[in-house]
């Protein structure tokens, strides 16, 4: 039987931790893992709506996000979350409740996000169109030392993923994968 583990994604807006987290969860669910991803914009929508982006705000989604991440994790779930989580006390106090926790630490300097930026979030906050915008007007505390550190920038999806599952494989969080044997 599986055991649950909770791999927090951490970092700015257009970073990477939504494509990343969905190639996480296909290779889990091939190795037999029960998953849930809990995306950030998605937990706004449902569990967080209303909620805004003051400080006190952030934690409580962050907060709501790491309960359901305790509740799955020690039911066998390995739970992906993708989430900016912007604060680092935030993130060790999830850290803390949970247990079982891989962080890992999406990194994407602002010159690239800005590059890639296929919302034109980042030129409207560049702007100050967008108040409260991670990164540009409100802070972003990076990981100090996180578990994983992935470059965005530098490195292919496939090549993120493959540092994490090395991560959670080390630790004794999941499975081995399955041997393929020949036909």
């Amino acid at each position: 039987m599986n055991r649950g583990v909770t791999i927090w994604l951490t970092g700015l807006s257009g970073a990477g931790k939504t494509t990343i987290s969905h190639l996480l969860q296909k290779e889990l669910e091939r190795r037999g893992q029960a998953v849930e991803l809990l995306d950030g914009d998605v937990v706004r929508t449902h569990l967080s709506k209303g909620l805004g982006f003051s400080r006190e705000d952030r934690d409580t989604n962050i907060r709501r996000i790491a309960f359901v991440s305790k509740l799955l994790t020690r039911n066998g779930v390995a739970v992906i979350v993708a989430a900016i989580s912007p604060f680092r006390n935030t993130r060790e106090e999830a850290r803390l409740e949970i247990g079982r926790f891989l962080e890992v630490y999406v990194k994407c300097p602002l010159e690239e996000l800005v590059r890639r930026d296929v919302k034109g979030l980042y030129a409207k906050a560049l702007r100050g169109e967008i108040p409260n915008f991670t990164g540009v007007s409100d802070p972003y505390e990076e990981p100090e030392n996180p578990d994983v550190v992935v470059e965005t920038d530098q490195e292919t999806v496939e090549e993120s993923v493959t540092k994490i599952l090395a991560a959670l494989d080390a630790r004794g969080y999941i499975a081995p994968a399955p041997i393929v044997e020949p036909v």
